[in-house]
């Protein structure tokens, strides 16, 4: 993998981790225009580049996240299902991430999901918050579970899970930020340690870069889609999400 290649593909996944468009999707789409080898390294850097998303939400919300134990404690919940269900499948979810069907195939079915979204839950785009309860947080994990298939989005899951349970637009996906950073922590140190023996001084220095460059693109992010989500909800994520699925079964089907 070049520092060219690196830098691009980070830069796809700090935007698009925690929109609800399926980075996992998106980088594929990537990996293919660039050409990039479909080798051990190169799952790796997708899967690790996430810390430095990870560190863009700490930054931004880290006064959340000294709020109390009880917060930590919100998180863990909700990790939990995600952690339990992604160990014991594991193997069967790299098999997944290798299938640009079921890729293509969940964006635009999630895609089509968006569409109605704020139909679903008209409450969600009400500026009235609604306090997360331990139940809450369990309920949101399990919705984070179906982000394991590859196309889905955490991000998609997460937040209409959150919705699905009295949370507004704000509310669901700032929370689905927050769950992202242990869920992607352990994603990345799993990964890391399953593969260390593929970190060479070179390869150490592209995942650097990544992470860094990953970091500041998700700030930026985040801050354009709360600031959308709450003015405009998700019809035109909907959209788009269907028009990258279409692109990914047409690749596919050329590849053939």
């Amino acid at each position: 993998m070049t520092i060219f290649e690196a830098i691009i593909l980070a830069i796809v996944e700090g935007i698009t981790e925690y929109l609800p468009i399926s980075s996992t999707g998106h980088l594929i789409i990537t990996n293919k225009i660039l050409g990039i080898a479909e080798d051990d390294f190169s799952k790796l850097f997708i899967v690790c580049i996430q810390f430095g998303t990870i560190l863009s939400v700490v930054a931004l919300y880290w006064r959340r996240f000294l709020q109390s134990i009880d917060f930590y404690m919100k998180l863990f919940i909700g990790f939990l299902p995600a952690a339990v269900i992604g160990f014991l499948a594991s193997d069967y979810i790299d098999d997944l991430l290798d299938n640009v069907w079921v890729v293509g195939l969940m964006l635009i079915i999630g895609g089509i999901f968006l569409l109605f979204i704020d139909r679903l839950f008209p409450h969600a785009g009400v500026n009235i918050q609604k306090p997360v309860y331990n139940s809450t947080a369990l309920k949101i994990g399990f919705f984070q579970c179906l982000a394991l298939i590859p196309g889905v989005s955490r991000s998609a899951a997460t937040i209409i899970g959150g919705m699905a349970n009295g949370l507004n637009r704000q509310q669901a996906a700032e929370f689905s930020f927050f769950l992202a950073v242990p869920t992607m922590f352990a994603a990345s140190c799993y990964n890391l340690l399953k593969h260390h023996d593929l970190i060479t001084r070179e390869n150490l220095g592209i995942l650097l870069l990544g992470n860094v460059v990953g970091f500041l693109v998700a700030i930026v992010a985040i801050r354009t889609f709360i600031d959308f989500l709450t003015k405009h909800g998700f019809q035109l994520f909907g959209y788009y999400r269907i028009i990258v699925g279409v692109i990914v079964l047409l690749m596919a089907t050329m590849l053939q």
